[in-house]
């Protein structure tokens, strides 16, 4: 891990990304310039090997850069890790033209990119995807709607997952390289009462889109398990990020509690009050002893099902019981839009969902748990 790095990613998450989170929060979208000054830093090559351009990071690396730049703002740092890993996935054996043709623009910020798995009728279950792929001369034909995907509003590219055989045969996924600016894609944005910005969530319809054969960046057979190895990485620095917004409450909260005073004394003298401190911070150290676990097992190459699911169970819950906790230990204060609580608040909920939603994931860990006992 470089620790060179991430003091550089700190002082960044601090001096640029929360200054202007509260406006994200409320609907602004973040400035362009700013996607390239965390290129600049490296954050979009992190694992990129030195020889394409990037940094050539471990998985430590970019889970705990994850982490600090949650700290600031969840939805900023899922935008950036997003392009990063379709990046990461260019540099695999097979894809030199494309890597050559995308890195440039990727590892500079001038282009955005994303993972498209989830539609309208399917989420966690992805081998229910009904987006399609139907083999034609030349190529193949591509159907189908992508919703709920981080940097769908304004991603140029996207590896899109789509069923190349019939409807609920995992075998038969296969993963294509997109150009979301083709005219037989149509994009829009999604939002909801958490505002979606800095994470650029939207969806796309594909109708009728052609693509070469050399599209096809991983085939039926392989690509539902390359997912699947993809999805603990990221169940696991999702993990890291809530973990950090849980630290960021708590050091806001142990400020404020050694300056605001209630009753004659600072809050923090109040028994009640640091009973509710100290639950909140023992529970994340549990949360990032399951978390550093999973770092462990994705860096070395281990199977890391169980422990991914684990340590994101653990840490969104962790965030999603704590961080209300140590609003209202803020109290009225704690809403004012230079604190982080409601925005990381609604980003706890969010994870929930991200890369397989709490109530799947647990029905996951039961199985794995028993087949390993078995």
């Amino acid at each position: 891990m470089s620790q060179t790095f991430l003091d550089e990613v700190a002082r960044f998450a601090a001096d640029r990304v929360a200054p202007n989170a509260a406006a994200w929060s409320m609907g602004t979208a973040p400035d362009p310039a700013l996607y390239q000054a965390a290129a600049d830093l490296g954050l979009l090559g992190m694992e990129v090997p030195r020889a394409q351009g990037g940094e050539g990071f471990g998985f430590a690396t970019r889970a705990a850069a994850c982490g600090l730049l949650a700290g600031a703002d969840f939805g900023f740092a899922m935008s950036l890790v997003n392009t990063h890993n379709i990046a990461l996935r260019l540099c695999e054996g097979g894809q030199e033209a494309a890597a050559a043709r995308h890195l440039p623009a990727l590892l500079s910020g001038q282009m955005h990119a994303c993972t498209a798995l989830t539609e309208p009728s399917t989420g966690s279950d992805f081998a229910a995807i009904r987006t399609t792929a139907q083999r034609v001369a030349g190529g193949w034909l591509l159907e189908g709607e992508k919703t709920w995907i981080i940097n769908g509003r304004q991603a140029e590219l996207s590896i899109v997952y789509a069923q190349c055989a019939e409807i609920g045969d995992s075998s038969g996924i296969g993963a294509f390289l997109v150009d979301l600016t083709a005219p037989e894609v149509t994009r829009f944005a999604i939002d909801s009462a958490f505002a979606q910005t800095s994470m650029g969530t939207g969806g796309f319809r594909l109708a009728g889109l052609f693509l070469p054969e050399e599209a096809m960046i991983s085939a039926p057979g392989v690509a539902f398990s390359a997912i699947m190895n993809e999805i603990n990485a990221a169940r696991t620095y999702v993990a890291a990020m809530c973990d950090d917004m849980v630290q960021a409450a708590l050091d806001h909260a142990a400020t404020y509690g050694v300056q605001r005073s209630g009753f004659g004394k600072p809050l923090n003298a109040i028994p009640s009050w640091q009973a509710e401190f100290d639950a909140a911070h023992s529970a994340l150290a549990q949360a990032r002893a399951m978390t550093l676990r999973a770092v462990e097992q994705v860096a070395q190459g281990d199977d890391a099902q169980l422990a991914a699911a684990e340590a994101k169970i653990g840490s969104v819950i962790c965030a999603q019981t704590y961080l209300p906790k140590l609003l209202q230990l803020m109290g009225a204060e704690g809403l004012r839009p230079e604190y982080p609580f409601t925005r990381h608040i609604a980003a706890a909920q969010i994870a929930g969902f991200t890369d397989g939603a709490t109530n799947v994931l647990k029905e996951r860990v039961a199985r794995l748990t028993a087949r390993k006992e078995a």
